[in-house]
């Protein structure tokens, strides 16, 4: 399943650029995640490593980044904050093996039953959060520690330089594309602010603020090995599996919906089975160095996309160059300007968001922009893992009770005398009640034919329906034979007995998918 990654030439520079992009932009969102889930700054920095690094090695999606994530810390800090962090490693130890385990029985495959409209919603939601994550930036702490809003010059001072940063970012691939626009933003926002003396908040400023530690700072070593602290009994297993389980969720559906949203970006395909394991081995390995774990980021991994980088050597870069900054140039990354940060993440906002959602309330279905909406809000308001969940089973709904309509039957009396009704449609749970209306078992002559060439009996509701029909000609007397039945179909007619008689002659085969492509 595995291969050592082999790196194009043409593609090693824009890769080793965009990686380092990427490396920059992921440290405050890693220290922030970290404070989400009240766990040491270095606890989501060492996620942001390790987690980048195995699954740009090991994952199904080259370009695609990885590291802590909000939608998991959010789940994080109740565990954290009622039995330790050690119970955090733990889980997320048994949530990466849930994700191996969902690899090896090629589970990622399900990712194609989410629906268009669902990941519309998921993009947007998911756009609508960064921008509001990065509202908080605009604050700062008064005289008594409490965070407000920043006013007059030092907010102008700040919407200033996120602004000339997105300038910059939106102009300068006009010019040239030799190098990142977003590293190029980045860069030139910090050597204009050390020059000139602004002052204006900093990555080291943020740190503080969020720690309540005038003396933070992001130095640090290599994560050491280690096993949980805890102990392997069935309390443990009691205490993490709910956690572990709901992590394991989050991150893999986070993970595959990035991936196909990178798919479509950039006209590949991704493997979403090995994703699920490469996702998994990091987990694994964050619970054995002291990590808090992760999954994809889309805004991370927009901003690589855009910035060119297309291998797995971005990601790679990307991890080795954040630990490379942590380790050796801290002092550097400590002095980059919140501003520019912003205003990158402003940009892969603005690149995200599905701005054509506002002319699809016109040109698609009532009910598909309706999930639009749904599943838009929903991310917002709780967490993507509720959202998908939410809009997958009202996609469904909807198209089960827009094809319950769609059943009808045509009929006619052959030469033998004998009635013939041909459906047309499929036959489920939402259709039966209908199916079984389209015949009258009374006034039918002695003799009838269902055939169901146009049609599909797709579950057990359907079995029933067919059984009751059968019931209803045989307590009239009459003979009912079924035509054109599936396989599957006629094994779980079996149990009708004597009830009905099936013609297997010219039944279809029906295909089913397979995980090829998985």
């Amino acid at each position: 399943m595995f291969e050592f990654p082999q790196f194009s030439k043409h593609s090693v520079k824009n890769d080793v650029l965009s990686g380092l992009t990427v490396a920059l932009a992921l440290v405050p969102e890693a220290v922030a995640f970290a404070f989400v889930a009240g766990v040491d700054p270095m606890v989501g920095l060492y996620a942001a490593f390790i987690v980048g690094l195995i699954t740009s090695i090991f994952g199904g999606r080259p370009g695609m980044i990885s590291g802590a994530t909000g939608a998991m810390a959010v789940v994080m800090v109740s565990l954290v904050s009622v039995h330790g962090v050690q119970y955090l490693f733990a889980a997320i130890l048994l949530a990466g093996i849930i994700q191996i385990t969902a690899g090896i029985f090629k589970l990622g495959k399900f990712i194609r039953m989410v629906p268009h409209p669902v990941m519309i919603g998921f993009v947007n939601g998911l756009a609508i959060v960064i921008f509001l994550a990065q509202l908080g930036q605009f604050k700062a702490p008064d005289a008594n520690g409490v965070m407000t809003w920043l006013e007059g010059a030092d907010l102008w001072l700040m919407l200033g330089l996120v602004a000339v940063t997105m300038a910059i970012i939106h102009f300068l691939p006009k010019l040239t594309t030799a190098v990142p626009s977003s590293l190029v933003a980045i860069v030139s926002i910090t050597l204009v602010v050390q020059f000139m003396g602004l002052d204006t908040n900093t990555v080291v400023d943020f740190l503080r603020t969020m720690s309540g530690n005038p003396e933070a700072t992001l130095a640090g070593t290599l994560p050491t090995f280690a096993v949980p602290m805890v102990p392997f009994t069935f309390e443990t297993l009691e205490i993490i599996l709910p956690y572990a389980i709901i992590l394991a969720a989050i991150g893999l559906i986070e993970s595959l919906l990035t991936l196909t949203v990178l798919d479509e970006m950039t006209n590949t395909r991704g493997q979403s089975n090995r994703e699920c394991v490469g996702q998994g081995m990091a987990n694994v390995t964050c619970s054995m160095f002291g990590a808090m774990g992760g999954c994809a980021m889309i805004g991370q991994s927009m901003i690589n996309v855009n910035s060119g980088g297309r291998g797995r050597l971005s990601g790679i870069v990307a991890a080795v160059a954040l630990l490379f900054f942590i380790l050796f140039a801290s002092s550097l990354i400590e002095m980059i300007p919140l501003a520019a940060l912003i205003g990158v993440m402003f940009m892969v906002v603005i690149g995200t968001f599905e701005w054509a959602t506002f002319k699809l309330a016109r040109r698609v279905p009532k009910q598909d922009f309706f999930v639009i909406v749904l599943v838009t809000v929903v991310t917002v308001l709780t967490d993507l893992a509720v959202a998908v969940a939410v809009g997958v089973i009202v996609s469904a709904l909807m198209f089960a009770w827009e094809h319950a309509k769609h059943i009808y039957a045509s009929s006619k009396v052959n030469e033998e005398g004998s009635k013939e009704y041909h459906v047309n449609g499929p036959i489920f749970f939402g259709s039966a009640a209908n199916f079984l209306e389209l015949f009258d078992a009374q006034n039918d002559p002695e003799d009838v034919i269902v055939d169901f060439a146009n049609s599909r009996v797709a579950d057990h509701s359907a079995i029933e329906a067919i059984e009751t029909l059968a019931e209803r000609y045989s307590s009239a007397g009459k003979t009912l034979h079924l035509r054109h039945l599936s396989p599957d179909c006629r094994k779980l007619l079996d149990k009708a007995g004597s009830l009905i008689e099936i013609n297997v002659k010219e039944d279809p085969s029906y295909k089913v998918a397979t995980d090829v492509l998985a």
